[in-house]
């Protein structure tokens, strides 16, 4: 389903605008209704709210209203300033609302008379001065903070969300995370239409963030947990895991960028959208075949993205001009994208949710990864190819013909990867460095290509 789009599924949907959001809860959140947003600290609680009110208005035209009860109008405009959202030009458009409410708990009484009626006269307000669609608070805790009774939390609570309602109003409410329940409360999620969880977990020295919808009533919706990334443009959830095998098919070629190399493969070189794995010790030749296969697309005029883990863009343009191919020139004429960028710096999920991106912003029809195997220095072989697995099915999808690079250490089996993941590739390409008579020779063996006759050596 296309960004922007409602659809009558048990409920009225409202489109998010934030990218992944909508595919995975089949639509966008439930007009008209509240929706929890849990998590610990710095999991993005804040920012999936502000983007929430922001896209409303500039991409489906629905003013909205940010009332926070932890930073100051001023600070929620500076946070968020650097990720492209100007808010305080829907402030002055009149499209925005911003209202800092400051509770102060030690002026909070426990009694059994306490209500909100203050925080509903001021939201409404808000609402009105705008002519609010979207609403969200941040954080729901700050309210309650100083109240022992579950009873009267409970109470206001319900009241709240049900004010909301029959205000018809499109709600977010943040809440921080319990021990061992979503809430610190642990009451929030039975009085919420729909409750999305959000988690910023540390595996490995590495911080990943994932996304969970926990319920939605009324409504189909993806279960799992999907990585989630903040990246220049906000917020990203990837629900590439929905893909599997759904992707279309066609007998076009593309050429391998090496003629000896395309007579192997019948004189016509890949299957368009295909998945290709070169795999070899160190100075076998990999990134040199696939950076032929790079310069090939370039010169038939298609766009094509390099992601290189181990070189900088400017080391691999160096490096290919000392065997003749000019990649510099297609870097400038904006035909060839490098990415580059250590394994390490992110978690998988990341990497993931970074490539999707610039597959979304490039369109490219070409691909080439250089190399997987520097992925298992972040998670393990069962991690790897969980993750390379949505990467293929990805980019089949997106019919992106994609060369994969995988270092095979030295002495191991010809037919091993250490990502194994060679039976999910559709063709292997073997290289290897033979000792003759004292001189080294390289030799390149097609192990496998699905669907054509080839040459094996």
């Amino acid at each position: 389903m296309g960004r922007g789009s409602e659809e009558m599924i048990g409920v009225l949907k409202c489109p998010t605008g934030i990218r992944g959001l909508d595919e995975v809860t089949i639509g966008g959140l439930p007009r008209g209704r509240p929706t929890l947003v849990c998590g610990g600290a710095g999991c993005g609680k804040t920012l999936m709210g502000m983007e929430f009110i922001v896209r409303g208005i500039t991409e489906f035209g629905e003013p909205g209203v940010f009332m926070s009860f932890e930073e100051t109008e001023e600070e929620l405009a500076e946070n968020v300033a650097s990720l492209r959202m100007d808010v305080r030009r829907l402030i002055a458009e009149n499209k925005l609302a911003i209202d800092y409410v400051q509770v102060d708990r030690h002026q909070i009484e426990d009694t059994g008379e306490y209500d909100l009626e203050g925080l509903f006269v001021r939201l409404a307000a808000a609402i009105d001065s705008v002519g609010a669609k979207r609403v969200v608070l941040d954080t729901v805790e700050t309210l309650f903070a100083a109240l022992p009774n579950p009873g009267i939390i409970r109470a206001e609570l319900r009241r709240l969300f049900r004010w909301l309602k029959e205000k018809k109003v499109t709600a977010i409410i943040t809440g921080e995370k319990g021990d061992n329940q979503l809430t610190r409360h642990g009451l929030e999620e039975y009085v919420s239409d729909c409750v999305i969880f959000l988690d910023h977990r540390v595996i490995g020295q590495v911080a990943t963030r994932r996304l969970r919808i926990v319920k939605y009533r009324g409504s189909m919706h993806g279960t799992n947990e999907y990585p989630t990334f903040i990246g220049k443009d906000g917020l990203s959830i990837l629900p590439i895991s929905e893909i599997g095998l759904n992707y279309p098919v066609g007998g076009a070629r593309v050429s391998t960028g090496i003629l000896a190399l395309d007579e192997m493969f019948g004189g016509k070189g890949y299957f368009a959208a295909s998945s290709v794995l070169i795999s070899g010790s160190a100075g076998t030749g990999k990134s040199s075949i696939s950076a032929a296969f790079a310069e090939s697309a370039c010169k038939r005029g298609e766009k094509v993205l390099y992601f290189a883990m181990e070189e900088s863009p400017e080391q691999i343009v160096r490096n290919m001009s000392s065997i003749g191919m000019d990649l510099g020139r297609w870097r400038t004429e904006g035909l060839l994208t490098l990415n580059a960028s250590r394994p390490t710096e992110f978690g998988l999920e990341a990497h993931l949710v970074r490539l999707h991106q610039a597959v979304e912003d490039v369109k490219p029809s070409a691909m080439v990864i250089d190399p997987i195997t520097s992925m298992t220095n972040i998670g393990d072989t069962a991690q790897v190819k969980a993750m390379l697995t949505r990467m293929m099915d990805y980019l089949k999808m997106k019919g992106v013909t994609t060369v994969f690079t995988s270092l095979t250490g030295g002495g191991s089996p010809l037919e091993v990867t250490e990502a194994m993941v060679s039976s999910l590739m559709d063709t292997w390409i073997v290289l290897r460095n033979v000792e003759v008579n004292g001189d080294r020779q390289r030799l390149l063996y097609v192990l496998k290509s699905r669907g054509m006759a080839r040459g094996i050596a």
